[in-house]
């Protein structure tokens, strides 16, 4: 922020401009991708000084040639890979959002709900995701992506759901008073004081979630399913000892997850730009 004085001498802040933006986030990003840049380059370094084989650890230049060559192979396309994992674990997400959500607000509404609902959603995230992971492709079908999408809505559920309850809970009881010292309904309290209280620890879910959706997806698709996704690439090449395309298929799925993050650091600025975690970034 800079200020500017009035004719009057009374301070006035301007808001930062296009050119303050982006050297303030070239100085964020910076240390980043120096140290991203530094890894790579003595990754492949350290790879072909120490002559490391291949399917020991393979040089990033394999890597972007395993990526290029099959982006879309005949025997494993990548790009297909990625777009039917990413529609997996974004269909996942949705339905794990959406309930975490409801129960969540019913779990806030009602005590009862509270005590019965609490202990399934606990034992539903102590059970092992490679244990479920061939009771969903039973029950929905091994190459049908709704199995894929259940395991992932079941990583997604809890952390939502927690974090909504949260937020939806832990309001301050001077906003409660000072809406009902004004007659205001329950529902006017959950519109006006809940809900904008719950969007900071529904949005941390959310980031979370982004990356639990993609685990669950090609956690999912390592027990079967169709060949063009994630999961059955990393399993199908590192049998055949391409472990080029290995992790190619690994860092399709993590440049994945980091976009998924990213949009949901944009929707957080856009809903919740009066946080105290977000004037920081403006100021």
């Amino acid at each position: 922020m800079t200020a500017a004085a009035t004719p009057l001498g009374t301070p006035v802040t301007r808001p930062p401009g296009a050119a303050q933006r982006l050297a303030r986030t070239l100085r964020e990003t910076a240390p980043a991708i120096v140290v991203f840049v530094a890894v790579i380059v003595a990754w492949e370094v350290i790879v072909r000084a120490l002559a490391i084989r291949a399917f020991i650890l393979p040089p990033p230049s394999a890597i972007v040639a395993a990526l290029g060559e099959n982006w879309d192979g005949a025997r494993w396309s990548l790009s297909e890979s990625a777009r039917t994992t990413l529609f997996e674990a974004l269909g996942g997400l949705v339905i794990g959002t959406v309930v975490g959500v409801a129960v969540a607000f019913a779990i806030a509404r009602w005590a009862t709900m509270r005590d019965a609902a609490l202990p399934f959603a606990i034992a539903a995230n102590a059970i092992p995701i490679i244990a479920i992971a061939p009771i969903f492709n039973a029950w929905f079908g091994v190459t049908n992506p709704l199995s894929k999408m259940m395991l992932a809505a079941l990583l997604v559920f809890f952390p939502v759901m927690i974090n909504v309850t949260r937020g939806l809970m832990q309001v301050e009881p001077s906003a409660i008073e000072l809406m009902r010292s004004y007659a205001a309904s329950e529902w006017e309290i959950l519109r006006r004081v809940r809900i904008p209280n719950a969007l900071p620890y529904f949005l941390t879910a959310l980031k979370l979630a982004t990356t639990l959706s993609l685990i669950g997806a090609i956690v999912g698709e390592y027990f079967g399913g169709s060949s063009t996704v994630i999961g059955r690439v990393v399993v199908q090449s590192a049998s055949a000892l391409r472990f080029d395309v290995t992790w190619a298929a690994i860092i399709l799925g993590a440049g994945a997850g980091i976009m998924l993050y990213l949009a949901v650091t944009a929707l957080e600025r856009l809903l919740i730009p009066w946080h105290a975690s977000l004037r920081g970034e403006v100021a």
